[in-house]
């Protein structure tokens, strides 16, 4: 874009919400300047690595799957989930109704516009396990975008490299905001360093190396730099009590330039913070073998089968199983002095069950080619990406008898002293409870109920049998690690996404949106998260910022 001419908007971040929100600006004939630190193979920030996954109500792929939906249930499942509780909570509580009311109506039909496809079978995720108030969803919601992360990103690259092309956009590679500037109480603008060039790969470290500086102008700045997860020490420093002690040891599920840093940033010049002892890890992190970014960590996207045992062998309680409540599980592993845990199970589960998270680690799906997905997802054998963390992976043990599985565990973690007769007793007292159809093993009984939904029984949930049936065999013990991944908190905003000040009124020239601003408000997730809400939370506040920077209305406001 020829810089003799006036920005109407920067953007900072070229992240999936900084691209809705310059895709909003460029619809509307405003001119806009993206400022992104990282090398331009970077674009599309986290969601490009996203395994596509978005939180629907009612839609048509759940209807065709059987699955009965409707606002009022998922309102009861997110805000039982979310527990807010505070005082700052006003505005993450309108965010979220408002987010729901999108995710039950325009959002599909929004998304199809632009060319967004979706799986047809509907995974079930944060299944909960508790009462109807509690948390998790009541039915399966998770949906697959065809083409995972990547394909959710390209619509809004196109757009904005259209705008490029138009005259109407400009990208800002290797630019990073040191400040916000602030003339009589109004953002105006941003000034920082500009960065040497890099050719560091998508994800991969790139260099600090300053060759200069820059500054650039505009009535409105829209902050949409993500969260913390790649920033160890700050995820440590906001670590919530409630939690126990912060975890020593953590796999990164975000390259390190998630650090943060532009909250900090934002505060200074005036932005309220809140929230941000709200953050959403996982605990089945397995270090990746071939990995882009430090601590690179990859996570399993289980089904319900898998013996959790925490890292002396004793198993979780209910409702703790493989996929029913991330952070409950979290808080109990942490309870017990230790940092990891391990699933135990068999390769018929493992071929049925494991997925991993991570458009690179779905290549079919990724690759939207359906003779793949029907080798890798029906075929014989597990999918090709979990067979190679079998085979390379240093948190994988395999073995053919349970003493040989047992004897593997401990030396693998020589540190702890694993109960190893207690393992078995659990392993042989789980099998006999499968001898009928009766059970008073509550996982068993989960396991039989999620093959009630034909989506699971088809591609997720293994047939019920025994750990130790020969026939089942392999036996694979897989060692869990912490997981960083998402800031549930930020910059608090209201429904136009503009940020607010600590006396709660609009700071004149700010928004902000996506992780930074807790994907809407400060934190529309609460406490807890129902899954596929991070990318619908970038879309749909970075939409909302877009159009508000641009004079539009924003719905539901």
């Amino acid at each position: 874009m020829p810089q003799s001419r006036e920005l109407d908007a920067i953007v900072v971040g070229a992240g999936l919400s900084g691209l809705v929100a310059a895709a909003e600006l460029i619809d509307a004939g405003k001119r806009v300047a993206i400022v992104e630190q990282e090398p331009e193979a970077s674009l599309g920030g986290q969601a490009w690595w996203s395994f596509g996954g978005l939180f629907l109500i009612d839609s048509p792929e759940q209807r065709r799957m059987g699955i009965k939906d409707s606002l009022e249930l998922a309102r009861q499942d997110w805000f039982g989930t979310a527990g807010f509780d505070r005082a700052e909570d006003e505005w993450p509580r309108r965010w979220a109704e408002a987010y729901l009311q999108f995710a039950a109506g325009e959002k599909r039909e929004w998304l199809r516009e632009r060319g967004v496809g979706f799986f047809p079978v509907v995974g079930w995720a944060e299944r909960g396990g508790y009462t109807a108030l509690g948390h998790g969803n009541s039915v399966p919601r998770f949906h697959v975008t065809w083409g995972t992360g990547p394909a959710v990103v390209e619509p809004f690259v196109a757009a904005v490299r259209q705008g490029v092309a138009d005259g109407l956009a400009s990208f800002h590679f290797r630019r990073r905001v040191d400040d916000l500037i602030v003339e009589n109480g109004a953002v105006v603008g941003v000034r920082g360093a500009t960065l040497a060039a890099d050719n560091a790969q998508r994800g991969a470290e790139s260099n600090r190396n300053i060759i200069g500086d820059f500054e650039l102008r505009a009535p409105a700045t829209i902050v949409t730099s993500g969260g913390i997860g790649g920033n160890h020490e700050l995820v440590r420093a906001q670590w919530p009590k409630r939690m126990g002690a912060a975890p020593k040891n953590l796999l990164s599920g975000v390259p390190a330039h998630v650090d943060g840093r532009m909250l900090g940033i934002t505060e200074q010049a005036g932005a309220r913070l809140i929230n941000g002892d709200r953050m959403w890890h996982y605990v089945e992190g397995i270090q990746n073998w071939d990995p882009v970014w430090p601590k690179h960590g990859i996570r399993i996207l289980p089904g319900p089968s898998s013996v959790w045992l925490d890292a002396t062998g004793h198993r979780l309680p209910t409702p703790l199983f493989p996929g029913f409540d991330t952070l409950g599980t979290l808080e109990h592993i942490l309870s017990t002095g230790y940092e990891h845990s391990w699933f135990v199970l068999t390769q018929a589960i493992i071929e049925k069950e494991f997925a991993l998270s991570g458009s690179e680690q779905n290549p079919d799906l990724t690759g939207k080619s359906v003779r793949e997905l029907l080798k890798q997802r029906l075929g014989t054998g597990a999918a090709a990406p979990v067979e190679a963390f079998k085979k390379h992976g240093a948190d994988f043990i395999v073995a053919d008898t349970l003493d040989e599985l047992l004897t593997g565990m401990q030396n693998l973690t020589p540190e702890v002293a694993i109960d190893l007769p207690h393992v078995r007793r659990e392993i042989e007292a789980r099998d006999r409870e499968l001898t009928n159809q009766f059970s008073k093993d509550s996982q068993i009984n989960a396991i039989r109920q999620a093959r009630h939904y034909r989506g699971d029984k088809l591609i997720r949930v293994a047939k019920p049998h025994r750990i130790l049936d020969p026939k089942a065999g392999p036996l694979i013990a897989v060692k869990l690690n912490i997981l960083t991944r998402k800031s549930l908190g930020g910059i608090q905003t209201d429904l136009s996404a503009r940020a607010l000040g600590a006396d709660g009124t609009p700071i004149s020239g700010l928004w902000a949106a996506g992780e930074a601003s807790g994907f809407g408000g400060g934190g529309m997730h609460g406490y807890r998260a129902l899954e596929g809400t991070f990318l619908g939370g970038c879309l749909f506040s970075g939409r909302a910022a877009g159009r508000s920077v641009a004079g539009r209305s924003v719905a539901n406001e």
